[in-house]
């Protein structure tokens, strides 16, 4: 016999050794095992081979309610893949979690991008906070923005890894993990455009004594910073990710084809998702010139 808490277990002992999967997708999937056992508390200790399909779509429904779609979608993909290692163990013959339902995400609004004078004014409202972080979150909004690089990857960026004469800087994420959808020691060049330039500089001549091996970026988050900035100018409140979509945008408003941003940004699809993200803005563009 074998519980679904017992499967449940296999399965996250199976994700945590196979070298394909980063430790922030397994901590991730942890995080939604046990709000799929919260959601259903008889579910753990339930006999693997008498959960019914019926059961799997009425806890499915109800969670729809109370979750994102992502996050819905997610758990639903691990129910199924437990119930297939009870499939293959033995303890059942069939997959009722292929009863739940998937869900279509919601597109989510389109968030408004500040303009260049408001970019502007935002990061000398942030400068101006008063907060003893108030100069390094003012940096890291620029550098998102000049860079195009996800948080995690700004975090990890050295001196070494700013090439000034080159013009480039080397992107190679978490030193244990790598980069998103990459394998660990695959890199990507992004160009040091004029205002990363001058953003890196001016923090080269104030950090001139630190060694090639420290990190450029001081603080690795400022979402609070950049809430309270936003509420004060009266502009639209945006995340970190959000100035990943900045730097594309004003990449394509300056003529920079799709593919080539999309390899800026470390996309593997060749431009695909870029292309379905930043269509219209490239249409705007040509129809602007």
């Amino acid at each position: 016999k074998m519980t679904f808490g017992n499967a449940a277990a296999v399965y996250e002992q199976q994700r945590k050794h196979d070298p394909e999967i980063k430790p922030s997708t397994v901590e991730y999937d942890k995080y939604r095992i046990k709000a799929l056992l919260e959601s259903w508390p008889e579910l753990e200790r339930m006999d693997v081979s008498k959960v019914t399909d019926s059961e799997c779509k009425s806890w499915s429904e109800k969670n729809i309610k109370n979750v994102s779609s992502s996050s819905h979608n997610h758990t639903v993909g691990i129910l199924r893949r437990i119930f297939q290692i009870a499939i293959d163990a033995g303890a059942r013959y069939d997959n009722p979690g292929l009863a739940a339902i998937w869900v279509k995400e919601h597109t989510s609004k389109q968030t408004k991008l500040p303009e260049p004078d408001q970019f502007e004014q935002l990061v000398k409202e942030i400068e101006n906070s008063g907060s003893g972080f108030a100069k390094p979150a003012a940096e890291l909004v620029q550098f998102l923005a000049y860079g195009g690089f996800r948080k995690n990857e700004a975090a990890n960026v050295t001196w070494a890894d700013c090439n000034f004469k080159r013009g480039k800087i080397t992107v190679k994420g978490d030193p244990v993990t790598g980069l998103k959808r990459r394998r660990v020691g695959e890199f990507r060049e992004v160009p040091m455009i004029p205002e990363m330039r001058k953003l890196l500089e001016q923090i080269r001549a104030k950090r001139s004594d630190e060694p090639q091996t420290e990190k450029v970026m001081r603080v690795l988050e400022c979402k609070k910073s950049i809430t309270t900035a936003c509420k004060k100018i009266g502009i639209p409140r945006f995340t970190h990710h959000d100035l990943r979509h900045l730097f594309a945008t004003r990449c394509i408003e300056s003529g920079v084809d799709i593919p080539t941003v999309s390899r800026w940004l470390g996309h593997k699809d060749g431009g695909a998702e870029a292309m379905k993200t930043y269509q219209c803005i490239m249409n705007e563009a040509l129809y602007l010139i």
